[in-house]
């Protein structure tokens, strides 16, 4: 049967081919330490899944509205007010089922073919995959060697003046940008997105931040954060911009599938009409389970949970470079190191395999994240007790005294 050619041009989830490998050698009989996909290990809290059986059980199981429950969109409207400062009318919020289903409402709303996207090099790989989807097209901008999350002005004004941009037939369409980063862990200062959303203006284009991550930084002491995390949504600088969240890395809810995403007033009504068509609405039980997972005693399980990603992140932050893997950005938020192994290999698919085939450490090579030196890097997410971690370390270190280009 024949394939779309735009399906051809989707490339394949590396970690995933990582994951069936490890998967494989676990069947085997052999152990793996899974450091390859970004999943807490936590699970999701009991009085979250109480509240999604109880919706079962009381028969909440019909379809809601295509922009989700009104209750839940008021419960994430009061959290920006309260956490961030800002107003946004419930009616400006859209859950959808997952960050994922937000992203690709958002691509068909904002994207037609010979647009263009700018988006930093790494990045989260399936996002240029569903720019492709909608007939637009991506530019990767390096970030190698910066320690930044997002480019600066100057890198974005060089794109347009001597860049690849002039050359091609395209339309300047947005930025998408996301703080933390995965996979560097890397994030963006308030005053850089007050400039980059200036840029945005300036250009005509839109302005996307995937927040996913928000509640898992690291920047601030464990003493003094604040709970739910102390980075700064980008609607504290531009009501404008659109953001995409979701309930699967902080509130550790990934399986449920429930997102929302938070967008201008005059976008609304048709991405309404996309999501009806898309998706109709986000699974009803898993709606009523978010609404318990803003709740103070849930805050307070997720707090230690933040807590413990720290003492992990602080582990593997000293652990890995005296392993002899440099960190290439310091990890300040989400769950990732993201390391340079160009010392022991030029090919992170080849390191990868050999750590996971020699070693059973499953790991993630660069080579998903984007193009630019990919090949020097591999994604180590610590989404595994420390016990673990130490025993990874371990076995990496003697991967490393055995391994040389």
């Amino acid at each position: 049967m024949r394939i779309a050619n735009r399906a051809k041009r989707v490339n394949p989830f590396r970690v995933m081919d990582v994951m069936a490998r490890a998967q494989a050698r676990e069947a085997a009989g052999l152990p793996v330490i899974h450091l390859e996909v970004g999943e807490p290990d936590f699970g999701t809290c009991e009085a979250i899944r109480a509240a999604g059986i109880a919706a079962l059980q009381s028969g909440q199981t019909a379809y809601t509205g295509a922009t989700g429950l009104p209750e839940l969109r008021e419960r994430i409207a009061a959290f920006y007010a309260a956490h961030h400062g800002v107003t946004v009318d419930p009616s400006r919020i859209i859950i959808t089922p997952g960050a994922s289903g937000a992203l690709v409402l958002l691509s068909q709303l904002l994207l037609s073919p010979g647009d263009e996207v700018l988006m930093p090099d790494p990045s989260y790989p399936c996002n240029r995959n569903f720019v492709t989807l909608a007939g637009a097209s991506t530019t990767l901008l390096p970030m190698a060697g910066s320690g930044r999350a997002a480019p600066d002005i100057e890198q974005l004004n060089a794109h347009l003046q001597t860049g690849n941009h002039s050359n091609k037939n395209t339309t300047l369409a947005g930025l998408w940008l996301a703080s933390p980063v995965n996979p560097t862990g890397a994030i963006i200062s308030k005053e850089e997105m007050h400039d980059l959303a200036g840029w945005c203006r300036k250009h005509n284009c839109h302005l996307l931040m995937d927040e996913i991550y928000h509640g898992l930084d690291f920047r601030v002491s464990q003493g003094a954060c604040q709970r739910m995390g102390d980075l700064p949504s980008v609607l504290t600088v531009d009501a404008e911009a659109l953001v995409v969240n979701s309930f699967s890395k902080y509130f550790g809810m990934t399986g449920w599938r429930i997102g929302w995403m938070v967008l201008p007033e005059n976008l609304v009504e048709r991405a309404t009409v996309l999501a009806q068509n898309l998706f109709i609405s986000a699974s009803t039980p898993a709606q009523y389970a978010a609404l318990r997972a803003f709740d103070s005693d849930v805050i307070d399980q997720l707090e230690v949970q933040r807590q413990v990603f720290r003492q992990r992140r602080d582990f593997l932050r000293e652990a890995l470079p005296s392993a002899g893997l440099e960190l290439a950005w310091q990890p300040d938020g989400a769950f990732y190191c993201y390391v340079d192994i160009s010392r022991y290999d030029n090919d992170c698919e080849r390191f990868c395999g050999r750590i996971l085939d020699q070693y059973g450490v499953a790991i993630t090579p660069g080579t998903d994240f984007g193009d630019n030196q990919a090949n020097r890097y591999a994604r180590i997410a610590y989404t595994r007790p420390v016990e673990e971690l130490e025993s990874a370390v371990e076995q990496i270190t003697q991967a490393l005294q055995a391994i040389r280009v």
